[in-house]
């Protein structure tokens, strides 16, 4: 069986380094796309696009994933920005919310990591708590912490036990979106990962950082739905 073609987004940054040159740059951090080939995927960054041709692109895909990066702008959810909310990334919004809804609509398997789970609750119309304290502990190291899985769900089929993630967020789900399920929580109640229920499609967000860990099961969920989906 040939090996799915999975999607992942990337960051847009003002300007990055490498060898002589300091140039704007769509970049994405090498775990994300060595996990999804770890997974047994092919991994295409897709940078901020015009949001119009996001259909386009979750066409040519077997699969898709939406990556961490920046907050999300609090006006896509109805409210007023924190003091604590970090700055905006409005192509990033615009194009992953996009590609979001686009996948939904199309049947594509999705998976969001960290912020990508953030936009998925907002593209259903959730909402999200602007700041919180515990789950950064040092800026630029990632820190861990034990998430439980929702007995029943397709993240607990993916990973029963309760497992160490790394993880490095200040933001999280606050009210869920229409037909989203929590499927795993932080000791804190924390919902660390949600998904939508198997009659609309396959479709799972995770609070932590996978692509920093070795334990290749969520990813290896999405590859799979990915290689089977109909059509």
């Amino acid at each position: 069986m040939a090996r799915p073609l999975i999607g992942v987004s990337t960051y847009l940054e003002p300007g990055a380094r490498w060898g002589v040159w300091e140039l704007e740059a769509a970049l994405l951090p090498v775990g994300y796309p060595r996990l999804v080939q770890a997974s047994g995927g092919i991994a295409a960054m897709l940078p901020p696009d015009d949001p119009a041709h996001a259909a386009e692109a979750v066409a040519r895909l077997d699969g898709l994933v939406v990556a961490g990066g920046p907050d999300v702008d609090p006006a896509h959810y109805g409210a007023e920005r924190s003091p604590r909310c970090g700055p905006p990334a409005p192509e990033r919004d615009a194009w992953e919310l996009a590609l979001i809804r686009a996948a939904l609509a199309a049947g594509t398997p999705l998976l969001g990591i960290c912020r990508g789970m953030q936009l998925l609750n907002v593209a259903l119309g959730g909402t999200l708590v602007q700041h919180l304290d515990g789950h950064a502990e040092v800026v630029g190291v990632f820190g861990s912490h034990p998430v439980k899985p929702v007995p029943g769900t397709l993240y607990a089929g993916l990973v029963p036990e309760e497992t160490t993630v790394p993880t490095f967020h200040h933001q999280a789900v606050d009210r869920l979106g229409t037909d989203l399920l929590p499927s795993a929580y932080a000791t804190d109640g924390t919902v660390e990962a949600l998904e939508l229920p198997p009659a609309r499609g396959w479709a799972l967000g995770v609070q932590w950082h996978p692509e920093m860990a070795q334990d290749l099961r969520v990813m290896q969920g999405l590859t799979r739905a990915a290689a089977h989906r109909p059509g």
